[in-house]
């Protein structure tokens, strides 16, 4: 095979590919990306010069990869994975946990869970930078797959041989009722009571959703009434739509709606938080470290997991 020189050829323009393939739209991928949209634009157009391949599709409403952009961009991903992978085998040569820690966390549990967390890893782990990500479990598990995330942290179990995962803590669910419901009068509340149409359920990809239904035994229908977040669900509870399952932690700071609302324990209804990596990650041994740091500052309501 012929040499082929690469000097024209900057891993700062694959990303930013990457990123308008992410996010179809030329603007935000500049955002991202930390640079002017006319400047992303014409090196994503000089990479395509160089490899003479139309990689976009581009409209004033519409930005997708043309076929042989969908084929390139995979390896696009696969060069900036290798990229990063490199990096990260050089600063694991001095075997602690340092400089910049990408984390994804589920938006059920990120808004409860990271507040208390923060000055505690600024206590214990001053030499870090975190990025903070909240997001869906099947998105989040995908960026750190593709090694755009370092840690997840997740309900589990996550089945998938790529990821190595350590349990954290349970956290209980609570059954929330409007207070003029008639099953809010009672005192000991079973999943099974649950199972019924004013069950309210997060819309298809939260991973909280699947638990709920799970736990309750149940099949969603056309007539399950969907929320669009966590925080939707709480108020769709208090105007008296239905009830359902809360995670324990979202129980705080609540006083607005206490007034509207009554929360019952649940017996044996909880899920299993959990932290996750790429098993091929040579940090691997500090993120357990990790794992076990945040075993250690389980939140209140919550029992810490025994490691596996």
């Amino acid at each position: 095979m012929p040499y082929i020189p690469l000097a024209g050829l900057s891993l700062r323009d694959i990303e930013y590919v990457v990123a308008v393939d992410d996010l179809r739209n030329f603007s935000r991928a500049a955002e991202r990306c930390g640079v002017s949209q006319a400047g992303l634009s014409e090196q994503v157009r000089k990479l395509e010069a160089l490899l003479d391949v139309t990689l976009f599709e581009r409209s004033r409403r519409h930005v997708a990869p043309t076929p042989d952009g969908v084929r390139l961009i995979a390896l696009c991903r696969e060069v900036l994975a290798a990229a990063r992978a490199l990096i990260e085998h050089a600063r694991a040569q001095t075997g602690a946990l340092d400089g910049r820690l990408r984390i994804g966390i589920i938006a059920t549990l990120a808004p409860y869970y990271i507040p208390g967390l923060l000055p505690l890893l600024r206590r214990d782990y001053p030499q870090l930078t975190l990025q903070l990500t909240e997001g869906l479990t099947e998105g989040l598990l995908r960026r750190l797959r593709d090694n755009e995330l370092d840690l997840v942290i997740a309900a589990l179990p996550v089945r998938d041989d790529v990821f190595q995962a350590a349990p954290l803590f349970d956290e209980p669910f609570v059954a929330v009722f409007p207070r003029t419901h008639p099953r809010a009068e009672m005192r000991d509340i079973r999943l099974e009571d649950l199972d019924g149409p004013d069950l309210l359920l997060l819309e298809e990809g939260h991973c909280l959703r699947d638990q709920a239904l799970a736990l309750c035994g149940m099949t969603t229908s056309r007539q399950q009434r969907l929320a669009t977040s966590l925080e939707m669900l709480w108020h769709m509870i208090g105007a008296g739509e239905g009830y359902s399952l809360i995670p324990e932690l979202a129980l705080r700071h609540r006083e607005t709606l206490q007034d509207l609302v009554t929360i019952r324990p649940l017996a044996e209804a909880e899920r299993s938080i959990g932290l996750v990596w790429r098993a091929t990650d040579p940090r691997g041994t500090a993120f357990a470290e990790f794992a076990s740091f945040l075993r250690d500052h389980t939140p209140t309501g919550c029992v810490a997991s025994h490691p596996t």
